[in-house]
């Protein structure tokens, strides 16, 4: 064999070896490993981004501008993937689920279905959708804020399936609206239902039909996680007045451990360590907790690190940083951005010069979007948050967690819809 033929030989063996690698991903029907957010938190649920070549800091008028277009009412995230956004807004006594060119947000797609609130519910906070959509294969998962959940044609919008898991199945109505954004397991989702019998649930993700449904608990207004504890695959659910640990693939129960809050509000997402360490924290009297899950033979040991009341997540992101967990904390009136000592449970400092927040870690950096609009480029320290950059940005109450992709950053607030271009030059 000449050295020309050689080559091309290694040349076809690695193009096949990515053809695999693609088709692997499809087949697993999990969101594709990449610079995409396809989902809430992002590749990890973590709201961790792996992208590098971010400015270090902002002119005074903030990053470059790419679009902004009006949306409508509504708090679910953004879900990006193969240049398109996927979000949910209100429209009258409908639930939208739009598609979006991302480089224009131009609208590519939606679909709307009727969702009028029964008496049960209270959405004097807005009306929602909560939950952010879920993109896996050549489908989206999208679930409003009555618990009507969809899986719709990527590129279309077409309808393949549908369930109400309230009505259907008998889910525990949260009267501030559902908020449980899906999660891909393999070949199927897993929703948060709650009630007896169904407190989760897997579907699958091509015929909807229903692979298990187990438990007994509650349902809560949080979201949840893949974990692996030695070498155990674990789905973790915040339920109502405990937090869980669930076999993704059958729906049995592995562990549980007590966490009350007023109302059963555990709205915010547990946050996990290579270290095995699952934070938790809620508020309405809730607190947060840390603890220690480790396998010894076919069990799962729980161990309680500590827990008190110092810190209380009410709905914002909580990210992990070495061994520091950031959040806002605080139920109603001031949530000033506080870093705790995962290990210990000490609270290392409190920043109060903005308001309640949601953010992303991406380049070393926190990107912050208060509930007052205001954007910011920020870096941890040991002594406190050292503010890079600050602008004023959005107009109106800003709760949804922004997402980014690559080098650009989409935010929305509860009437339009941002994308920003975050690149060093």
């Amino acid at each position: 064999m000449t050295l020309q033929e050689k080559y091309s030989v290694i040349f076809i063996l690695l193009v096949l070896s990515s053809i695999g690698v693609s088709a692997a991903r499809a087949q697993s029907g999990r969101p594709a490993a990449s610079n995409d957010w396809a989902q809430w938190g992002g590749p990890d649920r973590n709201f961790k981004s792996a992208s590098t070549g971010l400015a270090a800091s902002w002119p005074p008028a903030g990053p470059r501008k790419l679009w902004s277009r009006d949306l409508g009412e509504g708090f679910s995230g953004i879900a990006v993937q193969g240049g398109r956004l996927f979000t949910m807004y209100r429209r009258g006594e409908q639930d939208v689920v739009i598609a979006l060119a991302a480089a224009t947000g131009k609208t590519l797609w939606e679909y709307g279905y009727d969702a009028p609130f029964s008496k049960e519910y209270d959405m004097s906070n807005g009306p929602g959708p909560h939950a952010t959509p879920l993109v896996a294969g050549e489908m989206v998962f999208a679930v409003g804020a009555t618990g009507k959940l969809h899986c719709l044609d990527k590129a279309t919008g077409r309808m393949i399936w549908s369930h109400d898991l309230i009505k259907e199945y008998g889910g525990t109505v949260r009267v501030n609206g559902y908020s449980c954004s899906p999660l891909a397991y393999k070949n199927t989702i897993i929703m948060m239902v709650g009630g007896a019998g169904h407190a989760l649930m897997a579907f699958d993700q091509k015929t909807g039909s229903v692979v298990w449904a187990k438990n007994d608990f509650k349902n809560s207004t949080s979201s949840p996680i893949l974990i692996n504890v030695d070498g155990q695959e674990q789905l973790v659910a915040f339920m109502f007045g405990e937090i869980v640990g669930i076999n993704p693939g059958s729906g049995d129960l592995l562990w549980s451990h007590a966490h009350e809050t007023d109302f059963g509000l555990n709205t915010s997402t547990p946050v996990w360590g290579d270290d095995n360490l699952l934070f938790m924290s809620s508020g309405y009297n809730g607190g947060s907790r840390v603890l220690k899950i480790s396998r010894s033979g076919d069990k799962t040991i729980v161990k309680e690190v500590w827990f008190h009341r110092l810190m209380r997540v009410h709905f914002g992101t909580c990210i992990r940083v070495g061994d520091y967990v950031y959040a806002s904390s605080g139920d109603f009136g001031p949530a000033p951005f506080t870093a705790i000592n995962v290990k210990t449970g000490k609270i290392a400092w409190r920043d109060r010069s903005f308001a309640r927040a949601s953010f992303v870690f991406a380049d070393g950096r926190f990107i912050i979007v208060d509930e007052d609009g205001h954007l910011m480029l920020a870096t941890p320290t040991s002594e406190g948050l050292k503010i890079d950059s600050r602008v004023e940005l959005l107009k109106n109450l800003s709760w949804t967690a922004p997402s980014i992709a690559g080098t650009t950053l989409y935010l929305r607030d509860r009437k339009t819809i941002v994308a920003l271009d975050l690149q060093a030059n």
